[in-house]
């Protein structure tokens, strides 16, 4: 439980941070970057540069989420007894590292794919890559390891059904951290994660049945409900759907985050769309209830959230400015509005 002169100067610290960072009305600021030396100055003021744009995206990328992770462990670390959801928020950056790794581990890649560090709240010692018994030993990625172990080089749907399973992991785990709060901490986090977990699994959805070609009972295997069922049905209702009729999906929960229809030609169900439209309506629902409860878990919990959304908005756009995309067209693609 966090004491009264911890959450108001976690308020206060985090509206400070908030208030410099790139989300909100500061999105527009982008409106002038057109090279990626651009984007550079534009985060990082005090850079000196010298990078050729070729080498400068992997650096950028690197630097934007190493600012994220810091400032939001400035304000976490500032409690005494930082409660298990916070640090479960943090720990993302690990399951995240944790699916790279497997998937660079299935590409028989001998050469880490690196890590963001989380300091303290770091449990996987991915130092020890490629050994992966090693990396994971004492964590809950131990369970994974009769499965890693497997007799042939790993396929690509070895990989997805890991990425799948630290997913699960990953939100169980923090649904029941939610849940060891009070019902009056908890106020409008139950919402949002709710909402988070049951697009996830849209999203997946559809991704399996689009990319793989997966059928409706594997699919179903695969979805997580840390609690119940109301986080599935979204994706279970999307099982049923035509992916190339648009008309079938008008009665879908979020049938306003696909893309529209295409009348100069064929129109199918984006995954990417999905994910996207999903991303910018989360956004929307934390940077409005960010200050809604000051001084409350909340707060804090919708912090971490629009930190983390501002750090996928930024190296997106280096992405997009490093294949020489216009600004606008970047931002059209992610369904932010400048």
């Amino acid at each position: 439980m966090l004491r009264s002169g911890e959450r108001a100067y976690g308020y206060a610290k985090a509206c400070g941070i908030i208030g410099k960072s790139f989300v909100g009305k500061r999105i527009v600021d982008l409106r002038g970057v057109s090279r990626l030396s651009d984007l550079d100055r534009l985060i990082f003021p005090e850079t000196k540069g010298g990078l050729p744009e070729r080498e400068l995206l992997a650096d950028l990328e690197a630097r934007i989420i190493q600012r994220s992770v810091r400032q939001i462990m400035t304000l976490v670390t500032a409690f005494i007894n930082p409660p298990n959801l916070l640090v479960q928020l943090i720990r993302s950056y690990e399951y995240g590292d944790m699916k790279t790794v497997l998937s660079a581990l299935a590409a028989g890649e001998t050469k880490s794919p690196g890590f963001t560090d989380i300091g303290r709240f770091r449990r996987v010692a991915f130092e020890a890559y490629p050994h992966v018994e090693a990396m994971v030993k004492g964590t809950e990625f131990e369970g994974f390891l009769k499965t890693l172990n497997h007799p042939e080089p790993w396929s690509l749907q070895d990989t997805v059904d890991l990425q799948l399973k630290i997913d699960a992991l990953y939100y169980t785990t923090l649904w029941k951290d939610l849940m060891a709060l009070g019902r009056g901490e908890r106020r409008s986090i139950e919402k949002i994660l709710g909402e988070e977990i049951a697009l996830q699994n849209a999203v997946w959805a559809l991704r399996l049945r689009t990319y793989y070609d997966m059928p409706p009972e594997r699919i179903r295997e695969k979805l997580i409900a840390p609690e119940s069922k109301k986080f599935l049905a979204p994706a279970e209702a999307l099982l049923s759907l035509s992916l190339d009729t648009r008309t079938d999906w008008h009665d879908w929960k979020y049938a306003s985050l696909l893309n529209p229809e295409n009348p100069h030609g064929h129109w199918k169900a984006d995954p990417r769309y999905l994910q996207n439209g999903a991303s910018e309506y989360l956004y929307r629902l934390v940077r409005l209830s960010f200050r809604h409860w000051p001084f409350s878990m909340n707060s804090v919990f919708c912090f971490i959230k629009l930190k983390q959304f501002e750090e996928n908005l930024l190296t997106s756009v280096a992405e997009g400015l490093g294949m020489g995309m216009a600004i606008e067209d970047v931002f059209t693609l992610l369904e932010v509005a400048l």
